[in-house]
């Protein structure tokens, strides 16, 4: 199949976007699929993702030369809030929030022809392979390596963290391919099949009793040399570029909001909403969302005008997680005996606070652990001494 184009969404106001986003969501989304108390795997989120490809609104930033939708900052910002007050799963989505502007930023135009239309029409799932069990916050200590044999480079070593991939049939791999060189120097950027030979994957069970996230084993896996992106040895300049907008990611309002909405709910439920002292918390957490919004807008603008990122992104990805167990630490503290539930509470299952909670603590840690988020900003921004 192959993905529609999108009309230009720009030329909407805002709120004629939003009730067109409302009202495709309402009519299209399946109900059983709201507010997940887990993420999704793909045979469960498959018929949402194919639906967002049939209308065209699979990849909201993409230029729309790409299949993209092309929507300014903004609209992303309504297309999300939207998503989010009707309990929309995330999808598969590293390939549309990573490969994608990776090869659309620095492929090549074969390698954009071969693999941004699988991504669009749900042909190639996507992994990432960036975290070692000895290279996670320190990423440039990873030790995959590939090493070149004429045209295939042959990739040995293990990452771990790897979100879902079991249900991946594709992989983008850091891989250290000179190991005379200091350590962020002699990084490759490898595009791998996950039904190479030599390949296994091995799922770790979380907190919550879910396989979210799995190590992955390479042993003697062959690839060609064509799937490389960019030049060898010069993996780290890409890879820095995606940290940076995984950071947006990871410091997108989602969660924080989604959370937050969550807790007056949950407070209303179990007879607090008019307590004096959770009303004077829940004032000083919609401050700081509100705060985590601007600081968002802010970065998203600076995606959209096509400029780089400075290391100042560090500053979103630390405020949203922390935030985010904020919020659920208040949530567990009212939800009385409602905190030893795993599955949403009786009668609504959009209050699900110890699955929030559970979701919520891992958040400082994934995608470069806040304490290195603190040391790029006091180095590259307060320029402190080491």
């Amino acid at each position: 199949m192959s993905a529609a184009i999108a009309p230009d969404y720009n030329e909407l106001d805002d709120d004629e976007f939003r009730a067109v986003v409302r009202r495709f969501v309402a009519e299209n989304y399946p109900p059983e699929l709201r507010y997940p108390p887990k993420r999704l795997h793909w045979a469960e989120n498959k018929v949402w993702y194919m639906k967002l490809a049939e209308k065209g609104w699979l990849c909201p930033g993409w230029p729309r030369e790409f299949g993209g939708m092309g929507l300014s900052s903004i609209k992303q910002v309504i297309l999300t809030e939207e998503f989010e007050r009707y309990g929309v799963a995330r999808t598969n989505d590293h390939g549309i929030v990573m490969v994608g502007p990776l090869l659309i930023e620095h492929g090549t135009e074969e390698q954009r022809r071969r693999f941004l239309p699988k991504i669009l029409s749900g042909e190639n799932i996507w992994c990432q392979g960036y975290s070692e069990p000895n290279a996670g916050s320190d990423l440039a200590s990873l030790r995959t390596e590939a090493v070149l044999d004429g045209d295939e480079y042959v990739i040995n070593g293990q990452k771990t963290w790897t979100t879902l991939a079991m249900d991946a049939n594709w992989i983008f791999l850091l891989v250290r391919t000179d190991k005379q060189a200091k350590k962020q120097e002699g990084i490759s950027f490898l595009l791998v099949p996950m039904d190479s030979p030599g390949i296994s994957v091995k799922p770790i069970i979380t907190l919550d009793m879910h396989d979210e996230f799995c190590e992955t084993f390479f042993d003697n896996v062959r690839v060609p040399k064509a799937n490389l992106v960019g030049q060898p040895n010069k993996g780290w300049t890409m890879a820095k570029a995606l940290l940076g907008h995984e950071r947006i990611y990871l410091g997108s309002p989602k969660l924080s909001g989604y959370a937050f909405s969550r807790l007056k709910l949950l407070a209303e439920r179990m007879g607090v909403w008019d307590d004096p002292v959770f009303q004077s918390r829940y004032t000083q957490l919609r401050l700081d969302l509100t705060d985590l919004r601007a600081l968002y807008q802010h970065y998203v603008d600076i995606v959209r005008r096509g400029e780089t990122l400075g290391p100042d992104v560090s500053m979103l990805k630390v405020w949203q997680t922390e935030l985010f167990q904020r919020i659920t630490d208040l949530s567990i503290e009212i939800a009385g005996e409602n905190t030893a539930l795993l599955e949403p509470m009786e009668g609504n299952r959009e209050l699900n606070p110890a699955g929030l909670y559970l979701q919520a603590r891992p958040a400082t840690i994934y995608g470069g652990s806040n304490e290195i988020q603190r040391n790029i900003l006091a180095k590259n921004v307060l320029a402190l001494p080491g």
